[in-house]
């Protein structure tokens, strides 16, 4: 992997990851596109720069995420479900994630329910948690079940968690913020697992750890450097931009958007184009 296409990767990584539009279809194009899917090393980076996207969330709503204890407990609480679910299911998981059928399809099907989640929940007016100071604990495990959806490669943890928020009467706004802080842990512990502990296993680096290959030479460590500031201040814009937006125009232009992603994954497969999961 170049340093160029390590920018574009952690780009693709800033812009898409708290999104509803599934950072995992995104990179698989994006790695495919520039002919690095299968290379073990984009495998790690693309895990590797997701520390680059936590980061983002707390220094964007720092004091808010560093407010009180009960806002700790509440993301543990909203946690749990996809933990317990990611422990039990983990080689369900990885089977699936060698699908980019199951990914396309994810995509599709994620974009038509987003095409009428406006007008389930047509208005902020009557909703009754306008703060996520507000979301009790029940509310939480609530939106954590929702997250389970998103182990599913494909279905995006942005647009489960947001739907799962709207479902409990929050508003746009404090559903995506919500969704936005319960990366933090959830992300935070697969980047972690996924790094230190799960090896490789395949290919002339098998045994090998994901963070030992990201540090195994100069050109891999700048990479992996470079590509977590860019995903962090990429997503740092990412997500307020999509606040406003989500507020002023909802998440029509989002399902479409699905649908022409979940188009072209198909497209490319009828075309025998090599494209795996990164």
């Amino acid at each position: 992997m170049t340093i160029f296409e390590a920018v574009i990767l952690a780009i693709v990584e800033g812009v898409t990851e708290f999104l509803p539009i599934s950072s995992t279809g995104h990179m698989i194009i994006a790695s495919s596109l520039m002919g690095i899917a299968e290379d073990d090393f984009t495998k790690s980076f693309t895990i590797a720069i997701q520390f680059g996207a936590i980061l983002s969330v707390v220094v964007l709503y720092f004091k808010r995420f560093f407010k009180t204890v009960n806002f700790y407990f509440k993301l543990f609480v909203g946690f749990i479900p996809a933990a317990i679910a990611g422990f039990l299911l983990g080689d369900e998981i990885d089977a699936l994630l060698e699908n980019v059928t199951v990914v396309a399809i994810a995509l599709i099907l994620g974009g038509i329910i987003l095409l009428f989640i406006d007008k389930l929940f047509s208005s902020d007016k009557t909703t009754d948690v306008q703060h996520t100071d507000n979301i009790s604990y029940a509310t939480a495990f609530k939106i954590g079940i929702f997250q389970c959806i998103a182990l599913i490669p494909g279905v995006s943890r942005s647009a489960a968690t947001i739907i799962g928020g709207l479902t409990q009467k929050l508003t746009r706004k404090t559903a995506a913020e919500f969704s936005f802080f319960l990366a933090v842990p959830t992300m935070f512990a697969a980047t972690v697992y996924s790094l230190f502990f799960k090896e490789i296993e395949d290919g002339a680096n098998k045994g090998m750890k994901a963070y030992e290959l990201l540090l195994d030479n100069s050109n891999n460590t700048i990479s992996f450097i470079l590509g977590n500031i860019v995903a962090f201040i990429i997503a740092i814009f990412a997500m307020k931009l999509f606040v406003d937006y989500l507020n002023k125009h909802g998440f029509r232009i989002f399902g479409w958007y699905r649908i022409i992603v979940g188009a072209i994954l198909l497209i490319l497969l009828a075309l025998d184009v090599n494209l795996q999961v990164v």
